[in-house]
């Protein structure tokens, strides 16, 4: 696996006060291309770590796969090599044998960037009719104070945010206990929740009910289209959400809460599953 974080030396200036040369670390961001039963399918800038996981919720959040079945096996390619070493920035994955492969004219859509994911990609009727999970039909009822509590849990496991501040975190905690059930970090938000969605792939998770998606950048349309591929009914940001994401979240019945710092928060779509 590539490196997650790498050194820099820096010159860090406090104007009239002081000049001061020394090391820091930045978060590394690389390119991974992710390739399906051996033709190519995407390119995304991400923070090396976690990669299987990257490339497992990346195909839930396009509606390629719905279960972790369909996810049969996945390796780095041992051609994509510099200087004779395996540089870990090409994937292949092998879905399960009646699990169709992605419809080629996908691919001149998937190009993505660390800021933006698939900026523009899909409209909200395209999601809506490939995604297999009823968000309505979720019961879940989150006691808001406990809900307050997953921003801090959030900070708290961002170790490589720690030591770069340069990384975006998506955990997934269970909406009854609060309980984390995983977490992950990337220098893209949407590779963040991804990794999150492909870690409940591997673990035969899906859909997610009753679980709260918890992110540390606002939320997009993208998030929210994410949430609703792995049957998450909360998605819920420490900055606002967009107009778009707004939505759809009423459209397709997911509560998305932002600004959700301190004991406050701003709930713009479902409001009944959030109780006191």
């Amino acid at each position: 696996m590539g490196r997650i974080t790498a050194r820099r030396k820096i010159t860090r200036l406090t104007v009239g006060e002081s000049r001061i040369t020394r090391e820091d670390f930045l978060a590394v961001e690389e390119p991974l291309e992710m390739r399906v039963n051996g033709r190519s399918l995407a390119v995304t800038m991400r923070t090396p770590g976690n990669d299987f996981d990257l490339a497992a919720g990346f195909l839930v959040s396009e509606g390629i796969i719905t279960r972790g079945a369909h996810f049969s096996a996945a390796r780095y390619c041992a051609g994509a090599t510099v200087d004779g070493e395996n540089t870990y920035n090409v994937m292949d994955v092998t879905l399960a044998a009646g699990v169709a492969a992605p419809d080629p004219s996908l691919e001149r859509s998937f190009i993505t960037t660390s800021s933006c994911g698939l900026c523009g990609k899909a409209s909200i009727d395209a999601v809506r009719t490939k995604s297999i999970y009823d968000l309505t039909a979720d019961e879940l009822r989150l006691d808001a104070a406990l809900l307050t509590t997953f921003p801090h849990e959030l900070r708290a496991g961002q170790d490589v945010f720690h030591k770069t501040g340069g990384l975006h975190a998506a955990a997934l905690f269970d909406g009854a206990t609060g309980e984390l059930l995983v977490l992950r970090e990337d220098v893209g938000r949407h590779n963040a929740v991804d990794k999150v969605i492909g870690w409940a792939v591997k673990e035969d998770r899906l859909p997610l009910r009753g679980t709260v998606l918890m992110v540390s950048s606002r939320a997009s349309f993208e998030l929210a289209q994410k949430a609703l591929m792995a049957g998450i009914p909360v998605l819920a940001a420490v900055s606002a959400p967009s107009s778009l994401a707004a939505e759809f979240a009423t459209e397709v019945g997911l509560t998305l809460v932002g600004f959700l710092r301190g004991d406050s928060m701003v709930i713009y779509a479902g409001e009944e599953r959030i109780t006191e």
